[in-house]
């Protein structure tokens, strides 16, 4: 399994919207992607705006098909103007 985790801060005045972009991005992601397992969007508690993304993949294959849906090209441009920064890791899941 392959595991992305992404952090990430709303520019001031915009986590409303950056929240939706992100919850229809992932439900689309869950739906239509044979491979998406997971797509879990959660918010900082105490730090409004500042979100944790947890997806899991069949593999990097199955990522690298996520980043090519057009679902993901809309949310990667309506999310543009509302992201202040954002860390992306990606990590192996141990199948034991």
């Amino acid at each position: 399994m392959y595991v992305v985790t992404v952090s990430l801060t709303a520019v001031a005045g915009r986590a409303a919207e950056l929240r939706a972009v992100l919850a229809e991005n992932a439900a689309r992601s869950v739906a239509d992607e044979p491979g998406c397992r997971r797509f879990d969007v959660c918010e900082t508690e105490g730090a409004p705006g500042r979100f944790f993304l947890y997806e899991l993949y069949d593999d990097r294959a199955a990522f690298d098909s996520h980043l090519a849906t057009p679902h993901y090209a809309v949310f990667r441009d309506r999310s543009a103007a509302l992201v202040q920064d954002k860390e992306v890791q990606t990590h192996v899941l141990d199948p034991r």
